[in-house]
């Protein structure tokens, strides 16, 4: 391989190998790397689809050459390498799931064969296929019974039975004849697998198989005698799962379903223990730390705690066609990698975008890991057939800053919330049980509190106390300003008539003032005729005639000629005189 600088990533990849020829047809769940030769030198293990009728093969990569291959009987559902033993040199086995079995593979030969224990026989389909055995009924007849078996019956109909309900008429009986002698077998089939470590943490322990069947099971068996260990059940088929813990401590198998939710399986239980309800149905589930994200149909990436809790969600440009996990250890770096069908591989950390890879076809498989000697390689196939390799450079950096657009990424950090105190619970729960009476006192007092100042409003209009004319013909405005520091003050009124084009005439301003504190030069004044938006300004002095140090509210009313009630009423706070206190 002659590693070239890739030009569609940001310059972090380097393009080691690209085969568009190659004759690939796999997906993410059929391919991994493992060390088969115990030389240091990772193999690319292959769960090849052909072309979905024929052509299965199992084929194991070196570098850039095939390696070996070895037919498959049956679609592959799930490829994995493991440890089974302790034997030395140590060196993984491969299983194949495939169908109803899985194939165990060891140095690249067939060592043992694992097939799914029958399911449960419908009594009453036994019975119906006894009657026609015997003669004792006719296909249509036949046909009758079961189809109300379907309907009613707790225990699914096997395949044989479901396949002769399907048929026409006249292909009944040759159909009945070829097969009413044979025993009739329920058989499920294997449609996820994984992998459970034993006791040991370790990368080279003992591991056991996980596998999921479309009987909706979970199934854990023993790596050396291949029985099962523990069976679990679920509410639907899984289709995806993650592995992770020690089935001699504690494990958790997260496993997402056809009926589009994701179960929390753990030791203790033989049911799920959480669920997680999506809004539309995953393509991808991929474990990140203590984390769950999951790809959906609806181009989303979602990011779940252990417990089902939703932290993030971010919103993808194309629909997912595949997810696998990066990894790296030595810079204890992890991410997720995500096929888009724009011919894109995105790579996310959380929800923050870190990088792009272009792609020449859409990608339909994707595996990270140690490749060879390299332990940053890229693998993928493409939609076409094709391999494609890339390695990442020693010098790359992903920037973690969040190029997506949205909300920034400190929004997302938890706030540090004080611990609650007994206060704090002892109103809580006087709130929950007053809570009716409370809210009824707190709508009674707003209620006195709106009319209160309703009051207040009128009174004040009918009485003209605000410096604002509530009068139609005669709307006028007014603002009052005091200079100086005493015991003589300068007292400005600004006088406006805001009337849109008719002018206000026969007006005069007159002051109610303790007589025994202040004295007026002029206490009763005419306004000219005010023209409409401009301010008029009417000056006076005030004079303070108390030494005492205290102050007064003077009034100042807009009258009428003719009339008793005012315009509009101003009350101006007067200063303290300064002035007497100096002297």
């Amino acid at each position: 391989m002659s590693p070239v600088e890739s030009g569609g990533d940001g310059g972090k990849w380097l393009d080691a190998h690209y085969d568009p020829v190659a004759g690939l047809y796999t997906f993410s769940s059929c391919v991994d790397l493992a060390d088969l030769s115990g030389d240091g030198e990772s193999r690319l293990v292959v769960g090849d689809l052909g072309s979905g009728s024929s052509g299965m093969k199992l084929k194991v990569y070196r570098g850039t050459a095939l390696m070996s291959e070895s037919t498959l009987l049956d679609l592959p559902a799930g490829l994995v390498a493991f440890f089974m033993d302790l034997h030395e040199p140590r060196i993984p086995a491969v299983a194949v799931a495939s169908g109803p079995c899985i194939y165990v593979y060891k140095n690249l030969r067939p060592y043992f064969k694992f097939t799914l224990p029958s399911l449960e026989v419908n009594t009453l389909e036994q019975d119906v296929w006894q009657q026609v055995r015997e003669g004792q009924i006719d296909p249509l007849t036949m046909k009758e019974m079961l189809e109300s078996i379907r309907k009613k019956a707790d225990v699914p109909l096997s395949v044989r039975s479901l396949r002769f309900l399907s048929l026409e008429t006249e292909d009944m009986d040759e159909f009945v004849q070829l097969h009413k002698q044979q025993p009739i077998r329920r058989q499920t089939v294997i449609t996820c697998i994984g992998t459970l470590k034993k006791s040991t943490a370790d990368e080279d322990g003992v591991s056991c198989l996980v596998i999921g069947t479309e009987s909706s099971d979970v199934y854990v068996l023993d790596p050396e005698a291949f029985i099962i260990l523990s069976k679990m059940s679920l509410p639907a088929a899984p289709t995806m799962m993650d592995v992770t813990g020690q089935f001699d401590v504690e494990f958790r198998i997260t496993v997402a379903c056809r009926n589009g939710n994701i179960y929390i399986l753990r030791r203790e239980s033989d049911k799920p223990k959480y669920c997680i309800e999506l809004p539309s149905h995953p393509v991808g589930l991929v474990r990140v730390g203590k984390n769950v994200v999951v790809g959906c149909t609806n181009e989303s990436l979602q990011g779940f705690t252990q417990k089902g809790k939703k932290l993030w969600k971010a919103v993808l440009a194309a629909p997912i066609t595949t997810m696998a996990s990066m990894d790296l250890p030595t810079r204890g770096f992890q991410a997720v990698m995500v096929g888009l069908a724009n011919c894109e591989v995105q790579l996310y950390r959380d929800k923050n975008l870190l990088s792009r890879i272009k792609t020449p076809d859409v990608v339909t498989s994707i595996c990270f890991g140690r490749y060879g000697r390299e332990d940053g390689t890229l693998i993928m196939t493409t939609k076409g057939g094709g391999l494609m390799v890339k390695i990442l450079k020693r010098t790359a950096a992903f920037d973690d800053r969040d190029s997506a657009p949205g909300p920034p990424l400190a929004q997302s950090v938890r706030l540090n919330v004080p611990k609650k105190t007994k206060l704090y619970v002892d109103q809580t729960l006087r709130e929950r049980e007053n809570g009716l009476a409370m809210h009824r006192a707190f709508q009674m007092d707003l209620s006195r509190l709106r009319l209160a100042a309703a009051k207040a409003y009128v009174k004040a209009l009918e009485s003209s106390l605000t410096p604002m004319s509530s009068s139609l013909t005669e709307p006028l405005k007014m603002n009052a300003v005091v200079q100086g520091l005493g015991p003589s003050f300068k007292l400005t009124l600004n006088v406006q008539n805001t009337a849109a084009c008719r002018p206000v005439m026969n007006l005069a301003i007159s002051f109610l003032y303790d007589e025994s504190l202040y004295r007026m030069r002029n206490p009763y004044m005419r306004i000219p005729l005010l023209v409409p938006g401009l301010i008029y300004p009417v000056e006076t002095f005030v004079e303070c005639t108390s030494d005492k140090g205290i102050s007064d509210i003077i009034k100042v009313f807009v009258l009428h000629e003719g009339r008793s009630s005012p315009l509009l009423t101003a009350h101006i706070n007067m200063p303290v005189s300064e002035g007497l206190t100096l002297n």
